[in-house]
């Protein structure tokens, strides 16, 4: 843990040194409060089914009570939060999408000052059926019309996307077919990829694009060194860590974190599960392959769950290439019916949740600190990446710290 702690203080933190001004002269000697008000780092988690019913004035009663506690859980942790695009049920029929309501919630998102992301623009599962009548040319352009009419219709809101994912398995996918499997026989992993992300960056080119996989055998390594070598900008390496059969362990994290920092692009751990009950039998290939109704959460589970997190979380926050820990799901019984969430089904919080709101806002967390300046206007502090607020008297001004070590910046009241 301490080699961590300190690797954390390393990557995560700068101490920096603020001229403070006000209509051009030092605000000397004053004393003055500094609050941290954001992470650069984000901690997500994602959508919630109830609060996107909630945002769109769907709910009452105890369904209610339920979405506005999830809501304020979020709210005490996470600062980014991924907004479900599966073709089959964002256009179940064609020229019919959601897009107003996913929009809604993506405001709502938005006007708390999260980060949203957009999940996904092209993937095999959960693809619309309706494909499956057109022919390989007709499924392509439809895909195409897809990306330009949704990242057009969110930008601005939505300015992060999983574009392709979990490419490893699309042409070799034999469960049931389908129009995008069929595309990715035709043209191929490279091309297919290629042919995403050209088109969502040319319809907002100021957005982040992700490449996400499940896999991180060998096989994704070489994906990603096809897709740079063919040219093609991926702005951020998507690794999933499904563990519902047991905890990698940080030296397996280390590893995997190791084998993809080598493309030096950042990268994004974008689903997170860690169960809270027994594990998934070792056996199992395919996660989708166990269902079970009743898979509960144990005392001795989330213990374990608490301690497993706090070392996942610190093992990937102290790596420099990491820039995103998506949590999934939040609540326990949305993904796989597993015991995964950081909160029970009735929103009431797991150690896990608590552990990572003591390290979140605690321990990565500048307090509300008193500071004076010097006769230059000038104050000195140590602090985690992110916007900070100086308050004085009624008067208050934001700054950002961005990069790690030492650093000056001017601030003006």
């Amino acid at each position: 843990m301490e080699n961590l702690d300190l690797a954390i203080r390393k990557n995560r933190t700068a101490k920096t040194t603020v001229a403070l001004s006000h209509n051009g002269q030092p605000v000397a000697n004053r004393e003055i409060l500094v609050q941290q008000k954001s992470h650069k780092f984000l901690f997500g988690t994602n959508w919630g089914e109830s609060t996107i019913a909630l945002v769109n004035g769907e709910l009452s009663g105890r369904e209610r009570e339920l979405a506005e506690l999830r809501n304020e859980n979020f709210l005490r942790l996470f600062n980014q939060v991924t907004l479900p695009f599966y073709w089959a049920r964002f256009e179940p029929r064609r020229g019919q999408p959601q897009t107003q309501r996913i929009l809604n919630v993506a405001r709502w998102y938005k006007e708390q000052g999260c980060i949203v992301k957009g999940h996904p623009l092209c993937w095999h599962t959960l693809t619309a059926d309706w494909l499956l009548e057109m022919s390989n040319q007709e499924i392509l352009r439809a895909q195409l019309d897809r990306i330009q009419r949704d990242v057009s219709d969110f930008a601005g809101v939505i300015d992060q996307w999983d574009v392709v994912n979990e490419a490893l398995i699309m042409p070799v996918f034999d469960r049931y077919d389908n129009g995008i499997t069929r595309l990715c026989k035709e043209l191929g992993r490279i091309e297919l990829i290629r042919t995403m992300f050209d088109t969502t960056r040319a319809v907002n080119p100021k957005a982040t694009l992700l490449l996400n996989d499940f896999d991180v055998s060998p096989a994704y390594d070489i994906l990603v060194e096809g897709c740079l070598a063919a040219g093609i900008q991926i702005d951020v390496i998507g690794i999933q860590t499904h563990m519902h059969q047991g905890y990698w362990g940080a030296e397996r994290t280390q590893s995997v974190l190791e084998r993809f920092a080598r493309f030096n692009l950042p990268i994004h751990f974008t689903e997170n599960t860690i169960v809270s009950g027994h594990l998934m039998p070792p056996e199992i290939v395919d996660l989708n392959d166990y269902q079970v109704e009743d898979w509960p959460s144990t005392p001795e589970g989330e213990e374990r769950q608490a301690q497993e997190v706090v070392l996942h979380y610190k093992s990937l926050f102290a790596h420099p290439s990491v820039q995103a820990v998506t949590w999934w799901d939040m609540s326990d019984g949305g993904w796989l019916n597993a015991p995964a969430g950081l909160v029970r089904k009735d929103q009431s919080c797991k150690p896990a949740y608590d552990e990572l709101v003591k390290l979140v806002k605690g321990e990565w967390w500048l307090p509300p600190t008193r500071m004076t300046t010097n006769a230059d206007g000038q104050f000195v502090f140590d602090g985690f990446l992110g916007q900070y607020e100086i308050s004085l008297e009624n008067q208050k001004v934001c700054f950002s710290v961005t990069e790690k070590g030492e650093s000056s910046i001017s601030v003006s009241l």
